[in-house]
């Protein structure tokens, strides 16, 4: 039995960070834009595109856009380029009229790429740049916008001035920290304290495709096969058969999120036909609360941001809000609010970027860059699982790879660089949502891990010494 739902062209699969922690892809593409009526797929393109969320004093700034519709006569799922242009309305800040470049095809890109150079004087300014594009089929005549709320809420690009620098030269695979402990563990299978398996596509094994860790130190872990959340009580012995609680959720892969209060919130990672993806909310006995569509055609990672839940949406690469006070937002509302950064109490932000063998970290506030970190590698860097606050210093946890194994960087920063560094095995077995293997509560990291056997959560204490 299959429950999880196919996009147009593909399934969801995770790829690697490019627009503030991960990019989702269409069975090979990045995270696209849909426009036009499904009924007519001849009107349909779309649009994948990386925002420069950090970039560097004298750094040139190119926005690069793969565009692709489906021409009249052809295949509407193949994905072919077709003749597409558009044009890149960019300003220096965050106010003040844009100015229009139009796009060009990249001839040494792949087909379908369409570029255009941000101004040195617009790229330089100390406050970053902000900018919005509509991409055009030639063919057809649709257009889309990214992202979708256009002026009213363009992708925002902030300078990393000042930044902390940390070189870490080559990953020393093959020494891992071992945990502090095992909070949690369950066996394949439907029965009681069991997590349900299944087959996904090329057989790829599905299960337990997320967790969270709830003030108190329990923790939940999202059952999407059976329907339900294991709840682990703090300290109970990980083998102890846990709490059921049913949710009426699709049985999707999904993302988990629990509030102060022990309510739960889960954002079904891909919409079912062509509505959008859904966010759910329930309270702590599971009984349902609401549920909203979130507004981008894509949604990779769930948060309890300040005033409600949160979601990191494509092709906008903004997390945007999908309720507050309990009450849900409509797409334009939603489009119109989006942020670069992970949301943060008192109006701040946290940035975070890969780019190419480098993170860049902001803690960003309402005049701009508070404070910021460059991490270099001389080992491939894949996809930022996790970037969060902790008292004043930042955690961040981001994969590091090679042609035979892979495993996680974590990273304690403060304000003279890596107070702490280790890494951890990724323990990766069954697939999960896109950015839900690391949750930090308290001052402890958790991490989601899975074998043929069954799956598990260990933690890390995170206890910084000198």
């Amino acid at each position: 039995m299959r429950r999880r739902a196919g996009t147009r062209r593909g399934t969801l699969a995770l790829v690697g960070l490019g627009t503030g922690l991960a990019v989702i892809a269409w069975a090979g593409a990045a995270v696209a834009h849909r426009s036009g009526a499904v009924e007519d797929p001849a009107t349909l393109i779309e649009a994948t595109h990386l925002p420069p969320l950090l970039t560097l004093p004298g750094e040139a700034v190119t926005l690069r856009y793969d565009i692709y519709c489906a021409p009249p006569g052809n295949d509407p799922e193949s994905g072919a380029p077709c003749d597409a242009g558009g044009s890149v309305f960019v300003r220096p800040g965050g106010v003040g009229p844009f100015r229009r470049i139009d796009l060009r095809l990249d001839p040494g890109a792949s087909q379908g790429r369409y570029a255009a150079i941000v101004p040195p004087d617009v790229a330089s300014d100390a406050a970053g740049f902000t900018y919005y594009a509509v991409l055009r089929s030639r063919t057809s005549g649709a257009t889309t916008t990214v992202p979708a709320g256009g002026p009213f809420a363009p992708q925002r690009s902030r300078q990393l001035v000042g930044a902390v620098t940390a070189v870490l030269g080559a990953h020393d695979f093959g020494s891992p920290l071992e945990p502090t402990a095992r909070v949690a563990s369950a066996r394949w299978g439907n029965g009681d304290g069991e997590v349900g398996l299944e087959q996904g596509p090329g057989l790829q094994p599905i299960g337990a495709s997320s967790f969270d860790v709830g003030a108190n130190g329990a923790v939940s872990i999202l059952d999407e096969a059976n329907r339900r959340v294991l709840r682990f009580a703090p300290g109970a012995a990980p083998n102890r058969i846990p709490d059921a609680v049913p949710v009426a959720v699709r049985g999707t892969i999904a993302d988990l999120a629990v509030a102060a209060n022990g309510g739960m919130t889960v954002l079904e990672t891909v919409g079912e036909g062509s509505a959008t993806p859904l966010v759910r909310s329930f309270d702590a006995n599971g009984r349902s609360l609401g549920s909203w569509h979130v507004a981008e055609d894509q949604a990779s990672a769930l948060a309890i941001g300040p005033g409600g839940p949160v979601a990191l949406q494509y092709p906008a690469g903004q997390w945007m809000p999908v309720a507050e006070r309990g009450a849900g937002l409509t797409a334009p509302m939603q489009r119109v609010r989006g942020r670069s950064g992970r949301p943060l109490p008192g109006g701040d932000e946290l940035v975070s970027q890969r780019e190419g063998d480098e993170v860049r970290i902001a803690l960003v506030g309402p005049a701009g860059v508070l404070r910021g970190w460059r991490i270099t590698s001389q080992t491939p860097l894949g996809e930022i699982q996790l970037a969060r606050v902790l008292g004043s210093d930042v955690v961040v946890v981001f994969r590091v790879y090679d042609d035979a194994r892979d495993e996680f960087e974590v990273l304690v920063l403060d304000g003279e660089g890596i107070a702490r560094r280790f890494a951890v095995d990724s323990q990766v077995w069954a697939e999960t949502a896109p950015l839900s293997r690391f949750r930090l509560q308290g001052s402890s990291l958790y991490e989601l891990g899975s074998t043929s056997a069954g799956v598990f959560v260990d933690r890390y204490d995170l206890e910084v010494t000198r």
